[in-house]
């Protein structure tokens, strides 16, 4: 039987703060209820729909793969199915991260500053990173900024 208490699954929130920087926080996916998610299935615990215009793609990144400061093409979920990968925001914060571990990528509309603009990521390890994305359009709503502990 399942526990009474609803789950939340912890993830890295990285966005673009009001002065143009990039940053990264620890957020939460929270909202599950209790519920089948089809006739006849049994109950589980189901989070919220995201519904919208979306994109789905893998990506692999190679032992060594390194890539510079740049944005993130979309809002995006990011996934890693294999391996390990990091990512630098723009404040500093070094996070790496491997299955089980999810990231939002929405440094959009970033300020270069110090030749630094958006986000820098790599892989960790001699195997490759292997990522599931998926990528928002403007109709999807985000997640919103997770607020600082405290």
């Amino acid at each position: 039987m399942p526990s009474q208490d609803p789950p939340s699954i912890p993830y890295w929130h990285v966005f673009t703060d009001a002065d143009g920087i990039s940053r990264q926080r620890q957020g939460r996916v929270t909202g599950f209820v209790m519920n089948a998610i089809s006739a006849g299935a049994s109950a589980q615990w189901i989070g919220e729909r995201t519904t919208g215009s979306m994109t789905v793609l893998f990506t692999v990144l190679p032992p060594g793969w390194q890539g510079d400061w740049h944005e993130n093409p979309a809002p995006q979920w990011i996934v890693p199915l294999r391996g390990r990968w990091g990512v630098e925001t723009m404040d500093g914060q070094r996070v790496e991260m491997g299955q089980g571990e999810v990231s939002f990528g929405a440094d959009q509309g970033t300020v270069e500053r110090e030749g630094r603009r958006g986000h820098r990521s790599w892989t960790v390890g001699d195997e490759p990173a292997v990522l599931m994305l998926v990528q928002f359009s403007g109709d999807v709503p985000q997640p919103p900024v997770p607020q600082p502990a405290g």
